[in-house]
């Protein structure tokens, strides 16, 4: 098994990926995003939302320079749409709106934000195209290969587990974490639309 992979290789996309996907920190907004629900919604949005990011990821690993050369589009605006599209989600749950019950919220959430950009974000997909560069061996492709499925592994677990927390919390914690991640939220998409806009600069 040792020589079957790079475990040095394995090790940084793994612990990159989970610096940027932050399994324990996607709980609270999870929370807030399905607050309301039932649990067996809630499960299911844990997994759509995992197999999405895992999908986008996986996408952007393989045909990730290609797509966006072809559409023309640089890293920079990546993040800056992303930015914008997290800017509408935490206004949503610092005005409470997230928190109403709608036909479709379902999909929304797993689709978006959860699995795209909140997990499969700018980043996530820049440092996995990144590794997918050093690709040049079964070796080393399994090595990476592994390491994101292990992180996705990591994300499903803390949404799907994150259930068991708002029977501790009941709903006035739900509301309190709802507006604290609204918060960070709008944070991480003011952060992701200044990096946009100072690599925008920064070009030649």
């Amino acid at each position: 098994m040792r020589n079957l992979l790079d475990w040095q290789l394995f090790g940084e996309v793994a612990i990159t990926l989970a610096v940027i996907m932050d399994p324990p920190g996607t709980i609270p907004i999870f929370l807030a995003l399905t607050s309301g629900k039932t649990v067996g919604v809630r499960r299911r949005a844990a997994w759509q939302a995992v197999a999405v990011a895992f999908t986008v990821i996986v996408a952007f690993a393989i045909f990730g320079q290609s797509i966006l050369s072809y559409l023309h589009i640089s890293l920079p605006a990546l993040q800056g749409a992303g930015g914008l599209l997290l800017l509408l989600v935490a206004l949503e749950l610092l005005t409470g709106r997230a928190s109403e019950p709608s036909a479709t919220a379902d999909v929304n959430v797993a689709l978006v934000p959860l699995g795209t950009p909140l997990l499969a974000g700018p980043g996530a997909i820049v440092a996995t195209m990144v590794f997918s560069r050093q690709v040049d061996s079964v070796r080393t492709f399994a090595s990476v290969a592994l390491a994101i499925v292990a992180v996705h592994v990591m994300l499903w677990l803390s949404m799907r587990y994150s259930v068991l927390i708002i029977r501790l919390i009941k709903d006035s914690g739900v509301t309190l974490v709802t507006r604290i991640s609204g918060l960070l939220v709008s944070a991480i998409a003011v952060q992701l639309i200044a990096d946009a806009i100072r690599s925008f600069v920064a070009e030649p």
